[in-house]
């Protein structure tokens, strides 16, 4: 059900920026896979896919920070790090897939009542890996630009890589949307003075509920008609 705590403009919407995990492509099991591949190489336990899930969505160097139990030894880590990141490269489209849905709202969004929008990509996953995976699952077509965790010197809630899209765009806050599934997607669009839209059926649906989007939605149908107006 689609939930509006405040009402967006669609009529005045020229970009619509997305998360990706979580929001775009279900890759929890291939990233659970590659963290328990590190966490074995190392000794330690491996972790539910559960779990690991609430740990998704600040960045690959946060992820492993938290699997590990925030280590001390900053060399560890970053050896630990390096180890996940190879893995996950080589076994990042195992079982990833859009969810299901998501290509059709994507070209409902993109075109709604004649309005040609732009989209984009803006995530804390890794900028190669992330066009990579987008392209492995023919997504990369509708994005006119895509950004990661490591392509500026901050990450989201920081607003920065939100303020770069606007500026190649060439839109205003109040004409763009930030759609993802946890609160630090809320958080950025609140920082850079957009709109936000919430989807419930990704990694970190309870986040949304400390921190509330501007509207909810539980499924890709319900986000294509809560951007085009066909609610």
């Amino acid at each position: 059900m689609i939930q509006i705590s405040r009402p967006i403009p669609l009529e005045r919407i020229k970009l619509v920026l997305f998360d990706l995990d979580g929001t775009l492509i279900d890759s929890e099991r291939d990233l659970a896979a590659s963290v328990n591949a590190m966490l074995v190489r190392y000794g330690r336990k491996e972790l539910p896919m559960e779990v690991i899930g609430t740990y998704i969505g600040d960045g690959a160097p946060m992820l492993i920070r938290r699997a590990l139990g925030d280590p001390s030894d900053r060399d560890f880590l970053q050896e630990a790090l390096n180890y996940f990141l190879l893995h996950y490269r080589e076994h990042k489209l195992d079982s990833t897939r859009p969810y299901a849905g998501m290509q059709s709202a994507l070209e409902q969004i993109g075109q709604s009542d004649g309005l040609s929008r732009k989209l984009a990509v803006l995530t804390n996953k890794p900028v190669r890996v992330s066009r990579d995976i987008l392209a492995g699952l023919g997504l990369a077509g509708n994005f006119f630009q895509v950004y990661g965790g490591n392509s500026f010197e901050t990450k989201k809630p920081d607003p920065l890589g939100a303020n770069i899209l606007m500026t190649e765009a060439g839109v205003a806050p109040e004409e763009t949307v930030m759609v993802g599934d946890s609160q630090v997607d809320v958080l950025t669009a609140r920082n850079a003075g957009l709109w936000s839209v919430g989807v419930t059926y990704g990694f970190a649906p309870r986040s949304l509920a400390e921190v509330v989007p501007d509207v909810l939605v539980d499924s890709p149908e319900e986000l294509a008609a809560a951007l085009t107006g066909s609610v």
